[in-house]
């Protein structure tokens, strides 16, 4: 099964369901092959020489079921560098099908974004962020991995 969900926190205060208020990744046009991530809520990003390098994380309040044999690659927008000074901290992103409902943060996509430019950017809820693309990987004959993923957002080591 490969399907969008909204992660617990933005769908339920424990007592009640919510509404989220934002919509499930969607591709644009019918030949897109990328899904448009949004923001899940107001994110101020502050210039990198203000950070100490450290990438701010954007929420999307999104997480993906996937097939064993695949993973969503994160991409930036083409118009962030250029129009908001934003690149990726890692070129791209990649969601593995065992980070889906982890239980440090439900499996939440998240964007790590550095702004290259000197003023903070502000994201608001709802905003295009970046894209996720589903692509197929195949494992060499001798693959033993054997290891369960035990955590979220850079859990699989150093």
């Amino acid at each position: 099964m490969r399907t969008f969900e909204y992660v617990d926190r933005v769908i339920s205060d424990g007592i009640q369901m919510l509404n989220p208020g934002f919509d499930l990744p969607k591709r644009s046009t019918k030949n897109s092959a990328g899904y448009d991530f949004v923001a899940c809520e107001d994110t101020e990003i502050l210039p990198i020489s203000d950070t100490n390098l450290k990438p701010a994380l954007v929420r999307t309040g999104v997480k993906v079921q996937l097939l064993p044999d695949e993973f969503l690659m994160l991409a930036n927008r083409s118009s962030n560098p250029g129009k908001r000074n934003l690149v990726l901290a890692n070129s791209i992103g990649v969601i593995d099908a065992d980070y889906y409902s982890n239980p440090d943060n439900d499996g939440e996509i998240m964007f790590a974004f550095y702004n290259i430019g000197y003023e903070p950017v502000q994201i608001k809820k709802g905003d295009k962020i970046g894209q996720g693309i589903f692509i197929k990987f195949a494992k060499t004959d001798n693959d033993n991995a054997s290891a369960d993923r035990n955590g979220g957002f850079g859990s699989t080591g150093d």
